[in-house]
């Protein structure tokens, strides 16, 4: 906005000859004489100084009107910003904020209730188990299968110069984020060329769990499948550990950037590693992005599909669920479906969502989250937060939920599901539907003897690997709330199934929206659910198009097309 300014006439000072600076004795020359005008000129002059005054005068009041008009409007826009700001941020937006109704409510207990008498006469023929997934794709296999000249690449650079140093670096998270920073430190072990020390797995708050490598990977298998790739150790050599008391925290760590490139590593890690001989990173999780050279990405391949193997108690309880799942799935022809349930205590808590346990459950959750977060969700609207996460698919699905989706889907109450889950909020109350409406609902709880699962109570992420691995073999997966676990189960069965991750991957929106209606009848939900199903089978085996360093999906959901070449080696 622009505001005239008023000019104002500067009327120029006479200086007088003793201030401009000449010699004090020398004479000033004489003034010069008056000039001599007419009366006429005068007038004239008089009568244009006076219209020049008129105009200024006139100038002055426009210009002085024009500024008091916008300083006004300043105020009033101010004013209305301020009002705004106290809207957004102050007691007034509190109140609207307490006033608004939640934008979805949960009332899937009473559609389920209304519609109960249609889903059990339901005589409909089951869909076939063995006839889920309908999309199929030819799959090429990479030629040449660049492993040997990876073999070759990466073994040159350790024979002509020797290794660098030693990479230490610290797995964080739970069971599938550590497995994730275990195949990147080999990635960066590669890239640097370092001697890989066995990444040492963080304490988290959350999973509290102490195990170590050994204690759910098997070391030895490990460390021999990567020989030729990467050199892989236990621990540093005791002349390199005893410069820091034989206590690897205290090496100096690094701090590298969120999914750096490869050249990062390059250009500011790797010098710091030949200085030094050792280094250590940490945090570690997710600090390698996912465009990197070939033969670095397959290190990726063949750490995740081929070097980590489960230890032998692992691997030996979880084969005997998957044979107990098999044996009692006999009227589906040994198939079954896994479902990965997020509805634990801490889950429910942390969305903020509600459900239908009214004041009481209001109540516990506000009590847990102020002891495990202490604050984080003060000052919220969380009934309005609630509605809000719900409408947005952001809820964490129920067990109720879950199964209303799967009988629309086709799956009958002869279908075996495999439950993949921590300890359910309520267990008894919340599970009850679904096993009403499938009858053989089966967990590693009801599978093992209390015997068989003693050694991994108290070890949440031993306890995830059962899971994974009975739901890794599992015709059918389905996933209810996202996650690092179905995330790498997704890519693993995209790896094990010719590149169809047979997964169910609900649009929960979409899903909220027709459990949201109360109005919907049962043939209408099922065919909405089976258009559902039908884009999990189309989405299941998309392969992303991966041109040089151009990766933007993870090579852990989406493992194809580098890691397909290890099939065929």
């Amino acid at each position: 906005m622009a505001i005239n300014t008023i000019i104002k006439n500067k009327t120029s000072n006479v200086v007088s000859s003793e201030g401009s600076g000449g010699d004090g004795n020398s004479s000033s020359p004489p003034p010069s004489p008056r000039r001599q005008t007419s009366g006429l000129s005068q007038c004239r002059r008089r009568l244009r100084s006076k219209v020049q005054l008129q105009y200024f005068r006139k100038d002055s009041l426009a210009a002085g009107i024009f500024v008091r008009r916008n300083i006004q409007f300043l105020l009033l826009l101010f004013f209305l910003y301020f009002s705004g700001f106290m809207m957004c941020v102050g007691r007034f937006s509190d109140f609207l904020r307490h006033s608004r109704e939640p934008i979805a409510i949960y009332k899937s207990h009473l559609l389920l209730e209304k519609l109960w008498h249609d889903i059990e006469t339901d005589n409909s023929t089951a869909l076939e188990l063995s006839s889920v997934w309908q999309f199929k794709r030819r799959m090429k296999v990479q030629k040449p299968c660049p492993v040997l000249a990876t073999r070759r690449r990466l073994g040159s650079v350790e024979v002509s110069s020797g290794p660098a140093g030693y990479l230490i670096v610290e797995a964080n998270g739970g069971l599938n984020q550590q497995r994730s920073a275990i195949c990147n430190a080999v990635a960066v072990a590669g890239i640097l060329n370092a001697v890989l020390v066995i990444p040492s797995f963080g304490y988290n708050n959350v999973w509290k769990d102490p195990s170590e490598f050994r204690d759910i990977y098997d070391e030895d298998h490990f460390i021999a499948t990567l020989e030729g790739y990467v050199k892989v150790v236990k621990e540093l050599p005791d002349e390199l550990i005893s410069k820091y008391d034989h206590n690897i925290t205290n090496i100096p760590h690094l701090r590298v950037e969120a999914w750096a490139p490869a050249k990062h590593y390059l250009g500011k890690v790797y010098p710091v590693l030949q200085e030094q001989g050792v280094i250590r990173i940490a945090p570690f999780a997710n600090r390698l992005a996912m465009d990197v050279p070939s033969h670095i990405q397959l290190l990726r391949c063949i750490t995740n599909y081929r070097a980590l193997k489960f230890s032998a108690p692992i691997t030996t309880l979880a084969h005997k669920l998957v044979n107990r799942m098999i044996e009692r799935s006999s009227m589906t022809g040994g198939k079954y479906v896994s479902v990965h349930l997020r509805f634990e205590e801490d889950m429910v808590a942390f969305s903020c969502c509600l459900y239908d346990g009214g004041d009481a459950e209001k109540f516990e959750m506000h009590s847990f989250r102020e002891k495990e977060w202490k604050g984080k969700f003060k000052g919220k609207d969380l009934d309005f937060a609630a509605g809000r996460n719900r409408i947005d698919g952001k809820c964490p699905l129920t067990p109720l939920e879950v199964g209303m989706m799967l009988r629309g889907m086709g799956f009958d109450s002869n279908t075996s599901i495999y439950l993949a889950s921590g300890k359910i909020y309520k267990g008894e109350q919340h599970l009850a539907p679904l096993l009403k409406m499938f009858p053989l609902l089966y967990s590693k709880e009801s599978l093992a003897t209390s015997d068989e699962l003693a050694p991994f109570q108290g070890y949440s992420s031993r306890l995830a690997a059962l899971d994974y691995t009975v739901c890794l073999f599992s015709e059918v997966f389905a996933t209810t709330h996202g996650g690092n676990f179905p995330h790498f189960l997704m890519g693993h069965r995209r790896f094990l199934f010719n590149g169809h991750a047979k997964t169910i991957k609900p649009d929960k929106r979409m899903l909220v929206g027709l459990l949201e209606n109360m109005t919907i009848s049962w043939k209408d939900f099922k065919d909405d659910m089976e258009a559902m199903l039908l884009e999990s089978d189309r989405k299941g085996m998309m392969i992303p198009r991966v041109r040089k360093f151009n990766r933007k999906n993870s090579i852990y959901t989406f493992p194809l097309p580098e890691c397909d070449c290890l099939h065929a080696g």
